[in-house]
């Protein structure tokens, strides 16, 4: 995970740093009639809320997401517009929470202390559709300038798996539980490239389900994490 997560943050270090330099060799005569079109990538620290009793995240739960926002201006100076856009995200989630399959039965427990278990996640992948009120401190000529987007993100789960390790099993499985249907509000702030990024999942993770003890299973995503716009 680690190794994985380095060439992550390499890779966004590239990219940023390749964007900086092209904007600031590029010569551009003011345009009265800008947009704000841009490129996304971001990651993030995904936190589980409302778990049940005794339900602990474990490892480093992640979640990252890349994709385009159509600018809408609204105003004549174009400080102040909507976005709407289309991407995809993958977000993995870590927990002593193992959903165990059998048959056509999906049932969760909390694995007990007893147990010296390698991994335990489940992993969803999202087509998101961010629609969000954009406010920035942007002129025409330069792309350096303070923004702050806030929005409701949709996403639909396309693909996920919940998959357990431990010394004796090794088990992976499509997981219908999964809400097909997620949405969040979220904020991003910051100036250029580099922004800080927040996003609250208004519904909850896995569907209308409860554990095997009758806690009932209504977690909330909690995303922290940064967000850079590439133009």
């Amino acid at each position: 995970m680690r190794y994985h997560l380095t060439i992550i943050f390499t890779m966004l270090n590239v990219l940023v740093l390749q964007a900086q330099a092209l904007d600031s060799l590029l010569i551009r005569e003011p345009d009265d009639k800008y947009l704000e079109d841009q490129f996304y990538i971001g990651i993030s620290y995904n936190a589980l809320l409302n778990r049940p009793t005794n339900v602990d995240q474990s490892s480093l739960p992640y979640g990252l997401q890349l994709g385009f926002i159509k600018d809408v201006p609204l105003n004549a100076r174009r400080n102040i517009g909507f976005g709407i856009g289309v991407g995809y995200s993958v977000n993995s989630f870590y927990s002593n929470l193992r959903a165990v399959k059998s048959g056509e039965e999906i049932y969760y427990e909390r694995i007990p202390d007893s147990i010296d278990f390698k991994r335990n996640k489940i992993e969803a992948h999202m087509i998101d559709v961010p629609i969000e009120f954009r406010w920035r401190t942007s002129k025409a000529g330069t792309h350096s300038f303070w923004r702050i987007y806030s929005g409701i993100k949709l996403g639909y789960n396309f693909a996920n798996r919940s998959r357990y390790i431990d010394a004796d099993n090794r088990l992976s499985f499509t997981n219908p539980d999964i809400r097909k249907l997620q949405y969040g509000a979220y904020l991003s702030f910051g100036y250029n490239t580099w922004n800080f990024y927040v996003q609250y999942q208004l519904n909850d993770l896995i569907e209308n389900r409860e554990t095997i003890t009758g806690d009932p299973i209504d977690m909330r995503v909690l995303q922290l994490g940064l967000i850079f716009y590439i133009l």
